[in-house]
């Protein structure tokens, strides 16, 4: 069967992948289903999406990652994440890209950026970039559909549509032979595509094939144990939320329940049958409990005999010999400001989403302090924020890597030597890297005022440049030749002759 979309070519590709015979399938972490096949079998067009490809199990653990992120301590941790990950900035873009250790020529770099600026209006990020953050933090996993011109591929994307998780899967064909000397299955071809339903628009188990490079898929990179699924970064937190929420349930119970004082009614019934003592008990209560109240909206007089179950009054007969008729209050509950359970679970579910607790706590101050008052917290959630930037930077990749072989930029071959030299940066916290960075050069120059007076004797020049200030040789050429600019352009006086001797042996 043609599979739906466009396909990349390559046949070199493809012919480097047969050449290599295996027993054990390729390691990957995007939690694919596989479908073995053997040699002369053939694979039919439509598949049933609530077999064994488990990708009903895989759609309500979404629904279930969407419906404990709306739980309120769940969503301010989720914001304070996505907000730090996400710096938003009137001037600037959320990302951007660095190319500076690409060596290739300018226009090829010019064309890479351009490229790259287009994914990023395709996406439309500079408006919904924290929108997609949260999607693929909560569920996991984004897919998106890359649609081109299939007369004209080379026009490159025309539009980056999203998918709905829950209604797409991605599947490897695996075809294998028998080894005639050992009976062995060996891996023969590997064919990867996704399969996509929707059943608001469709009422059959039937779905739609499509081809692999028409779907861009991004995921957490976090799999089960038998490595199978896609877990969301909320996965760990599923149980804390659920704890919580029946602790506070338990305790809002517990509170209506036991807050009121109640009234005992001690009924003297004298010798009365159990017949007549209940019906004389009754006869009591409803005399007691009648009411008149008086409408203002219909101007009428009634009887008001609704009362709150949990809020009645207890009403016990007492036969002959008792005390007789006896009313008292049973007292309501003195623990009810005792709620250190749930402060307990909400602690855990806070630690369970890798954001810092004085982060989350009302009562914690916000300071704009020195760099060093960083807390070792603060310092692990930042790792944190750096890994997630790193594992999404993947959407950025894949796109940019399609939009350049359509286009005829650089080949696939091409981009095995590009993708590791190119960045994707995300914009910071302006004002806290600015804090950090000054902090640093501020300790620097300490340090480098203390060893001055050594310099010539224990240390030389060139190792204070790269051990104290830590220039690379690169930053130590530019600082000399700059420094030798300004002074032949007259902007500093020159120094004595052992220093500009210095520098230049430097």
């Amino acid at each position: 069967m043609e599979l739906f979309g466009f396909e990349l070519k390559r046949k070199t590709a493809d012919k480097e992948e047969a050449k290599k015979k295996s027993f054990v399938l390729p390691m990957e972490d995007d939690g694919s289903s596989y479908i073995s096949t053997g040699a002369g079998s053939h694979f039919g067009q439509y598949i049933d999406l609530d077999g064994a490809f488990g990708t009903k199990s895989d759609a309500d653990l979404i629904r279930r990652y969407r419906d404990i992120s709306q739980q309120p301590e769940c969503d301010a941790a989720i914001e304070d994440i996505v907000n730090e990950a996400i710096v938003g900035d009137s001037d600037s873009a959320p990302v951007d890209i660095i190319l500076d250790d690409l060596e290739q020529p300018d226009n090829i770099k010019k064309q890479i950026s351009e490229e790259f600026y287009r994914i990023l209006e395709l996406l439309q990020f500079n408006h919904y970039a924290h929108d997609i953050f949260r999607k693929w933090y909560i569920d996991g996993r984004l897919y998106y559909h890359i649609i081109v011109d299939e007369k004209s591929p080379q026009k490159g994307m025309l539009e980056i549509r999203p998918i709905d998780p829950t209604k797409i899967r991605k599947v490897r064909e695996v075809e294998s032979d028998k080894d005639p000397a050992t009976n062995a299955d060996i891996i023969r071809k590997i064919t990867e595509y996704y399969i996509y339903q929707d059943t608001n628009l469709s009422n059959t188990n039937q779905g739609l094939k499509i081809s692999k490079d028409a779907i861009q898929y991004t995921t957490s990179g976090i799999l089960d144990a038998s490595r199978k699924k896609i877990l969301s970064h909320l996965h760990k937190a599923i149980k804390p939320v659920n704890q919580l929420r029946m602790m506070e349930d338990s305790l809002v119970i517990y509170r209506l329940s036991r807050a009121p004082e109640r009234r005992i009614f001690y009924i003297d019934v004298g010798n009365l049958p159990k017949g007549k003592s209940e019906e004389y008990l009754k006869n009591v209560m409803a005399n007691y409990r009648n009411k008149m109240v008086y409408d203002a909206n219909t101007g009428e007089v009634k009887d008001d005999r609704k009362h709150m179950s949990l809020l009645e009054d207890f009403w016990l007969p007492r036969r002959e010999g008792g005390r007789g008729t006896e009313i008292t209050t049973l007292p309501g509950g003195e623990n009810l400001g005792q709620i250190d359970d749930i402060i307990y679970f909400q602690k855990k579910l806070y630690k369970s989403l890798n954001v810092p607790v004085n982060r989350l706590e009302q009562e914690a101050q916000f300071s704009l302090g020195r760099s060093t008052e960083i807390s070792r917290d603060e310092v692990k959630f930042q790792k944190f924020i750096d890994r997630l930037r790193k594992k999404f930077s993947y959407l950025f990749m894949d796109l940019l890597k399609t939009q350049l072989i359509l286009k005829g930029i650089i080949t696939e071959q091409d981009w095995f030597e590009f993708k590791e030299l190119i960045n994707v940066d995300f914009l910071k916290d302006s004002h806290f890297a600015e804090l950090k960075d000054n902090e640093i050069l501020r300790e620097r120059i300490d340090i480098l005022g203390q060893v001055d007076q050594y310099i010539g004797t224990y240390f030389s020049r060139d190792w204070v440049r790269k051990n104290v200030l830590m220039q690379s040789d690169s930053d130590i050429e530019q600082m000399i030749n700059e420094i030798e600019d300004e002074r032949s352009s007259g902007e500093i006086e020159p120094e004595d002759e052992d220093i500009n001797d210095n520098d230049a042996e430097v």
